[in-house]
Parts: structure tokens; C-alpha cells; sequence
């Protein structure tokens, strides 16, 4: 549980705490120089929180939607930085943000702030997929339900300790065909949400690793079809649906940019792609937001 503390409010400390340029500070923070990428906050969000340092300070963490975020120092940084992401059922409002800044001394700090989330429009699509997809038969309900208990497993197993470095980068050069949020009707009754960015590349693109990491799994599941997920560390995973080939087996440990796989149009696919998602702490948010941010 957290202790209640009072903490003096400084109109001025956004002055005295300077930020990067890339970082907007919300108004509605309490003025502890608390800032995010990106400025505006919506429903999928990816989100990267800075708390200036200081000496005394030891170790941030804080709370947002039930969640712990843990924060990191780079080194040389003066600067805290955590991730993490506005689930995509949110309510447009504004949401409390509680800090706890652990000092030298063992004395543990609270710092109260609020962050406005924004309402965020996601297109509607209708698409045509094989039956079996939208009306599978007993023996591939069997495979569904076995899939669901491999991935339930897969995101349980997640290394506390932060494993990327600095900013993320593209699994591929394409354009999009498809992007994050979509309401997709498939054969025009099954409704779903897509919580991912889909790449425009034919198959046999070579697949490079977002950042670095841990493959957790690379096997081939019913909707995903062949599946790389990788552990980023803190709870942040990614995942490259749809491959043709694997060039990567689970337990590896791999580096940005390094070909994990081939882009495919295996299981539930209406033809070749890449489908890039990314979870963080079971929210799927934004890959093409968290792409953007300025990590150092």
C-alpha cells in the first residue's frame, strides 16, 4: 500500500525541472516536472512517463489503471522514464497517475497527478475469411482452446527486468494495409477488434525483431498462424503473425533489426502480410505510436 504524503505544489517547476523538447507536460500534472509521449492520450495508447531526478532519488514506480509501472534510469540520464498503456476500452476522461519516488534516505514519496484521455476514432472495415475461421468444427475448436491455453501461458511467463534498448524499430520498410483499433466484420457476422498494424509486404519478407529481447514462443496457432513472441522485459511483449517461415526458436535471445521470420499469409489471413502487435502487461496498444516515441 502506498502512504499518504503531502507534496508542496511549485507553479514554477517545469522551470526548474526541464524536459526534452519531445516530451509535452500536461497541465493537469502536479507539478513535479512529470511529462509523456506522446502529448495526447488515447484508448491504445502506448505511453512513456519522465520524472526528473535527482541525487536523493533511488527508484520510481507508480500506479496507472490498476497497474504498476516500473521506471528506468539510462545511465548519464537526469531523467526517470517508464512505460506503459491506455487500455483500448477506455472511457474518454482523465485518469489519475500515482508516483512514488523512494528516496536515499528509505522515506518514500507521492506525487498525485492527472493525465486527460482523448477520444480516438478507429475505422470499420468488412473482410471475407475461409469458414473455418468464422464457424470452425469441433476438432478445430479442440486446436482453439489448445492455443488459448499456450498463449496464457506464454503471456504469464514475463521477465521483470527491462531487456530493450532505447527506441523501437520497424519489423519491416512497407507501407501499412491496416492499422491499429480497426473494427473488422469478418463474412459479415463475426465482429473483432484489431490489435495490431498489418504490413503491406508479400510473403518471404524477412521479418526483423523489434527490439531486444527473449523469444517466448515460435509455433504455429490457428488464427495467428506461425507466431513469434518476443519478451521486451517489464511486461512489454511483441508478436509477428502470419509468418511462412521461422528463422528464430523460442529461448533465444535476439537484437533489434535481427530476421526472426518470413512474412506469410498462414492462419487467419485474407492474403500476405505482417501483423506486428504489442502488449504491455496484457493491453495491446498502438505499435505505430510506440514506433515514434524518443526512448533513451
Amino acid at each position: 500500500m502506498f502512504r499518504p504524503s503531502v507534496i508542496a505544489l511549485i507553479i514554477c517547476a517545469a522551470n526548474v525541472f526541464p524536459v526534452s523538447p519531445a516530451f509535452a507536460a500536461s497541465r493537469l500534472a502536479e507539478t513535479r516536472g512529470i511529462s509523456w509521449q506522446p502529448a495526447k492520450l488515447v484508448p491504445g495508447s502506448p505511453v512513456l512517463f519522465q520524472v526528473p531526478s535527482s541525487a536523493s532519488i533511488k527508484d520510481v514506480t507508480a500506479l496507472w489503471f490498476g497497474h504498476e509501472v516500473t521506471f528506468f534510469r539510462p545511465s548519464g540520464a537526469t531523467a526517470w522514464y517508464g512505460i506503459a498503456a491506455v487500455p483500448l476500452e477506455t472511457i474518454p476522461g482523465t485518469y489519475d497517475l500515482l508516483l512514488r519516488e523512494t528516496l536515499a534516505s528509505g522515506k518514500s514519496v507521492e506525487v498525485h497527478s492527472k493525465a486527460k484521455i482523448a477520444r480516438a476514432l478507429y475505422p470499420k472495415i468488412a473482410a471475407k475469411v475461409a469458414k473455418q475461421f468464422t464457424e470452425p468444427n469441433p476438432n478445430q475448436l479442440k486446436e482453439i482452446s489448445a492455443d488459448k491455453d499456450v498463449k496464457q501461458q506464454t503471456f504469464a511467463s514475463k521477465n521483470p527486468q527491462k531487456l530493450w534498448e532505447r527506441s523501437f524499430v520497424a519489423p519491416v520498410s512497407a507501407s501499412l494495409s491496416d492499422v491499429f483499433g480497426t473494427e473488422r466484420v469478418f463474412n459479415k457476422e463475426v465482429l473483432s477488434r484489431h490489435q495490431g498494424l498489418d504490413y503491406a509486404v508479400p510473403a518471404g519478407t524477412p521479418v526483423g525483431a523489434i527490439n531486444r529481447g527473449t523469444v517466448l514462443l515460435a509455433r504455429p496457432l490457428y488464427f495467428e498462424g506461425n507466431c513469434v513472441i518476443i519478451d521486451h522485459g517489464q511486461g512489454l511483449l511483441s508478436l509477428y503473425l502470419h509468418l511462412s517461415e521461422f528463422r528464430t526458436k523460442e529461448g533465444d535471445e535476439v537484437q533489434p533489426h535481427q530476421i526472426i521470420g518470413l512474412s506469410g499469409g498462414s492462419g487467419r489471413a485474407t492474403g500476405p502480410h505482417l501483423h506486428l502487435a504489442v502488449r504491455w502487461q496484457g493491453i495491446y496498444l498502438d505499435p505505430a505510436t510506440l514506433l515514434k516515441l524518443q526512448i533513451p
